[in-house]
């Protein structure tokens, strides 16, 4: 962990332990996809590849034209960091005990990053190389209706494709963040929908900030697949006077091994 620099920090080991309960807090509540997906890792800061285990024809060395070539593929692992500020005045007050830190930057950083990692894994990225969830399996994806009330009957839809498709469960049924808290507070026959959408799978009812829509998954195993390299961890940039320069950062990729293995909820236009 010696590329975090963090012996150079103007940081106490109190200072670091709160900055990190903070992170893992954010964490842990927000990251959505590394509970309905594989996870293998972490690999280490020097991971940069994850093996696919095929090659492609390739033309032969110079000069050697009886000799035949192929090139591996792999995935590369892509680095994500952002950085953010403690004031020294802060880290000095929980030197001495306080018990209310103003940590709204850890909060701020580990939720953007957070976010990141999940609209990777879901909606894909480009620039690393990543398919998402939502992606590959956009051509089965189920319309959710333009009420509420249609929810459950989107979800049913969803289970019968991936039952139709010889997919097991357990399933689990991702949401974002809105169509989580409008079906707990919706209710129909004197419970709330979400319980509805909850008696029809055998799996937990996920909310996702970096969604969009929703998503049926099975939880099988061996259908996606997130790879870390390093997982998140707090490194040191810089310091003046008064503040201190940290950051946030992971290194992962992740793969869409079964794209049957999920059904997207798109979204309409809701009454």
């Amino acid at each position: 962990m010696n590329h975090l620099f963090r012996d150079r920090a103007p940081v106490t080991p109190a200072g670091w332990a709160e900055i990190e309960k903070e992170a893992k807090r954010t964490l842990r509540a927000l990251l959505a996809a590394r509970r309905v997906v594989d996870f293998q890792g972490p690999l280490g800061w020097g991971a940069s590849d994850v093996e696919l285990g095929r090659a492609d024809p390739i033309a032969s060395p110079a000069g050697a034209k009886e000799v035949q070539a192929r090139l591996r593929r792999i995935q590369p692992l892509v680095e994500l960091r952002i950085p953010f500020e403690i004031t020294r005045a802060e880290l000095d007050a929980i030197d001495r005990g306080a018990r209310d830190p103003d940590l709204d930057a850890v909060t701020a950083a580990a939720r953007a990053i957070a976010i990141a990692e999940d609209r990777a894994i879901f909606h894909g990225y480009e620039a690393a190389h990543i398919t998402g969830i939502c992606q590959a399996a956009a051509e089965s994806a189920v319309p959710l209706g333009a009420s509420h009330n249609d929810y459950p009957g989107a979800v049913a839809a969803a289970l019968t494709k991936l039952r139709d498709d010889g997919v097991e469960g357990p399933f689990s049924v991702v949401l974002n963040e809105q169509l989580y808290k409008d079906l707990a507070a919706r209710t129909e026959g004197g419970y709330p929908m979400l319980t509805h959408v909850k008696r029809l799978i055998d799996g937990a009812i996920v909310p996702a900030p970096g969604l969009e829509g929703g998503l049926v998954i099975s939880l099988r195993g061996g259908d996606f697949e997130l790879s870390v390299g390093q997982d998140f961890s707090i490194g040191y940039l810089e310091h003046t006077t008064e503040l201190v320069r940290l950051y946030i950062e992971e290194s992962f990729t992740f793969l869409v091994l079964t794209d049957q293995a999920a059904v997207p909820l798109s979204m309409r236009a809701r009454k």
